[in-house]
């Protein structure tokens, strides 16, 4: 008997419950979406909403990085840019994500408050908007 393929796979809940919120319209992002580097990303999930860097030396797309409590955005790390938004939940372990470049998002319902970077952001990514009812 040749190799064999599991099918099913552990049913795990990951999202917040908030991925069909917080991206209010797609307009643009990379197709197909990408594989994250998730070293030093200190939570199991990354969330819609995300903010997502990309390394300029090797060209790796990441989570943009958080404080020490994990409860808000870092820096820009030096030799990174901002890449885009996260478009959907992934856990740490698959964390293949769509990238938004293009569009509208919920500040509210993002996974960490933006206003600290939201000026930098808007000059990196002009077409990004963010926003709430």
């Amino acid at each position: 008997m040749g190799k064999q393929a599991v099918l099913s796979h552990e049913r795990k809940t990951m999202g917040n419950g908030l991925d069909s919120v917080v991206i209010r319209r797609y307009l643009s992002g990379i197709i197909g979406g990408t594989t994250l580097n998730m070293d030093g990303f200190p939570h199991d999930v990354i969330h819609a909403g995300h903010i997502i860097i990309k390394d300029t030396v090797n060209n790796e797309f990441k989570p943009m990085p958080l404080n020490e409590a994990g409860d808000a955005y870092a820096s820009l790390p030096s030799n990174h840019t901002y890449a885009g938004v996260c478009m959907q939940s992934a856990t740490k372990e698959q964390p293949i994500v769509g990238i938004m470049y293009a569009g509208e998002v919920n500040d509210l319902a993002s996974p960490f408050p933006v206003d600290a970077i939201k000026s930098s952001l808007a000059s990196a990514l002009p077409q990004i908007v963010f926003m709430h009812d």
